[in-house]
């Protein structure tokens, strides 16, 4: 489980988190969801120790955050950011082994490649797995990306608009592949998403942030109304059933 307790954080000398407190349960796709500027990728940040809090506490598995050694955190928790920046040119099976540092630290063996040749795999991806990074699309450089955090193999996985780049089918095809890893693997995945509409159909909680603070959480059923979501966003939207999901429209 992860826990926030009182946690305030600030982005270039603004408040951009305030007096937080929010659980993150032990499996399950919990999506954070928000208009731009409510402080969702810093949090992620937080939790994924690469920004500093400023008050409070960030607890993951009964011990604050500060006080696990890195290595054993990255075997625990892994996280990817919204932008990557690489200062070296790499190929896509590179990048993927690049994952499994806090196992081998560069010495890697079977184990490792068997982790990689996995994830290539189920990611659609083991056709690039010698192309460099810079010959692929975007979408496909996603995926990649993602794949890296994946072949860690930790119990969270934090994900920072993890299906931006991607079209419709591979959108799909990424939030079905996180599903059955939260489930069958019992992995608790973060995720900060923009497309509502997926963030509703595969997640199985929702926090909706606002300015800096949690305005609703719990499971979809309860927390995506009408209500909610035109707070959230600030314009009229209407939560409406098609087979059995929840589709949000907005107003015309």
């Amino acid at each position: 489980m992860i826990e926030l307790r009182n946690v305030t954080m600030s982005y270039h000398g603004q408040k951009v988190i305030e007096d937080l407190n929010l659980t993150f349960p032990d499996t399950g796709i919990t999506s954070l969801i928000g208009s731009n500027g409510a402080g969702k990728s810093t949090l992620l940040c937080g939790i994924g120790r690469i920004q500093e809090i400023e008050t409070g506490q960030i607890i993951v598995d009964g011990q604050a955050i500060n006080k696990w050694r890195q290595n054993e955190l990255a075997k625990v928790l892994a996280i990817l950011k919204q932008e990557q920046k690489l200062t070296m040119r790499l190929k896509v099976f590179e990048l993927l082994l690049l994952g499994r540092y806090p196992y081998s630290h560069g010495r890697y063996n079977d184990d490792d490649y068997r982790a990689v040749a996995k994830v290539l795999e189920h990611l659609d991806l083991a056709r690039f797995a010698d192309e460099y990074l810079d010959e692929l699309s975007g979408g496909q450089r996603q995926r990649a990306f993602i794949g890296m955090v994946l072949v860690q193999e930790t119990k969270y996985i934090l994900l920072d608009e993890p299906i931006a780049s991607l079209d419709m089918r591979y959108s799909r095809d990424m939030m079905r592949y996180l599903r059955r890893l939260a489930h069958k693997e019992n992995k608790s995945i973060i995720i900060v998403i923009h497309d509502i509409n997926l963030a509703l159909g595969y997640s199985d909680r929702i926090v909706g942030m606002q300015d800096g603070k949690v305005m609703f959480e719990g499971a979809v059923d309860a927390v995506a109304t009408d209500e909610n979501l035109s707070r959230l966003y600030h314009c009229e939207v209407s939560v409406s059933e098609i087979n059995g999901r929840k589709i949000v429209f907005p107003s015309l």
